[in-house]
């Protein structure tokens, strides 16, 4: 996972992806550090906003901080509002940061009805819109992803393949020896939330039709909302419900639900009996994976947020336009860790520095 080959992978991957009505922000093919690549004009009058779960937590720190990034390479305005995935708040965010004066957002979490009244107050207030960790289904919300389609100002999503990183994970734990896992979810209805468990579910069913006699199981969701005390509560009542539980998934929310039960798990001394598997990487992974409280995980994407955000940027410059009638589909790789080896290369290019200098994120 050289640092090199992974942008030249993500270059790839975006440009493929954007081809067609976002062809200028992929032509730059001349490497970093290129004076040519600064920008021409004074953007200190361009604002964008970032309508997000929390800033604050492990995974939202993280956004936060390749966004605060990027905006001081391009010497734009960021601004922030934590919506706490509270409906209300997700829909009264988009209209804060309109009335705000930003001329493009980018927004997670946010349900497919919520982006209904997204869109509508991006279109009425003429300000860009992008997605990141999530996308409309157009499978489920058709006329929702309809709208988004036919917006002037919706221009699309970077996400991952949900369905894949649930099967991937349980995978792992079956790898492990692991037959009878615990699934913490976090707000029931979120879209990312119904991948994961759908590839938890069709994970665990491809290996007990291959192997009929060892049998695994998965147990009904607790839920434990986006807090650190809702992972911790959901994970005790999965372990008393079942003193055989071999395995935990707290399936996502932020960071937060995970450290709960990672807590949990220390405090019944059933570390060494409980592998615990999830999705955004923590801060102390590394250590984790050494000492057995988490058994791997998957994330590492400084890359939804970024991206949705450079999305935006382009358009409000003029870079990308004729959104209407398209909806850009980025759908980002994971990356896996199984092991404090793993986590070490990824902890070299992506904590120890960001994945990308000022001049390259210009």
């Amino acid at each position: 996972m050289k640092n090199k080959l992974f942008k030249k992978v993500v270059s790839a991957l975006v440009c493929a992806a954007m081809a067609g009505c976002l062809l200028v922000g992929c032509g730059s093919s001349g490497g970093s550090g290129s004076s040519e690549a600064k920008t021409e004009t004074d953007n200190s009058k361009i604002k964008i906003g970032v309508s997000i779960w929390s800033s604050t937590d492990v995974l939202g720190s993280q956004c936060k901080l390749i966004l605060d990034a990027a905006a001081e390479a391009l010497g734009v305005e960021v601004q922030y509002v934590d919506q706490g995935h509270v409906s209300e708040k997700v829909t009264a965010s988009v209209e804060q940061l309109a009335a705000a004066g930003c001329q493009g957002i980018i927004i997670c979490n946010a349900s497919d009805t919520e982006m209904t009244s997204a869109i509508k107050t991006c279109n009425d207030n003429k300000v860009y819109l992008a997605q990141f960790f999530r996308i409309i289904s157009e499978e489920n919300n058709a006329d929702i992803y309809k709208a988004a389609t036919d917006s002037e100002y919706y221009i699309g999503a970077v996400h991952e393949n949900e369905v894949e990183n649930g099967k991937k994970l349980v995978q792992i734990l079956l790898d492990k020896g692991d037959r009878n896992i615990g699934l913490i979810g976090w707000e029931q209805g979120d879209a990312t939330w119904l991948g994961r468990w759908e590839g938890y579910k069709a994970g665990i069913e491809e290996w007990n039709k291959a192997n009929p006699d060892d049998q695994a199981k998965l147990s009904e969701p607790q839920y434990a909302g986006t807090s650190s005390d809702g992972g911790s509560k959901a994970a005790d009542a999965l372990m008393s419900a079942d003193p055989t539980l071999d395995a935990l998934i707290p399936a996502g929310g932020g960071g937060d639900p995970l450290q709960g039960a990672i807590a949990a798990v220390e405090r019944a001394k059933k570390v060494d009996d409980i592998d615990v598997v999830s999705t955004d990487f923590l801060p102390d992974l590394g250590e984790r994976l050494d000492n057995g409280s988490m058994a791997g995980q998957s994330g590492g994407h400084y890359c939804d947020p970024l991206f949705a955000f450079m999305m935006v940027y382009n358009a409000i410059k003029g870079n990308y336009t004729d959104f209407a009638g398209n909806f850009v589909n980025v759908e980002f790789p994971y990356l896996y860790v199984s092991s404090s080896e793993d986590y070490a290369t990824y902890e070299k290019y992506f904590v120890d520095q960001l994945p990308y200098t000022s001049d390259e994120l210009v």
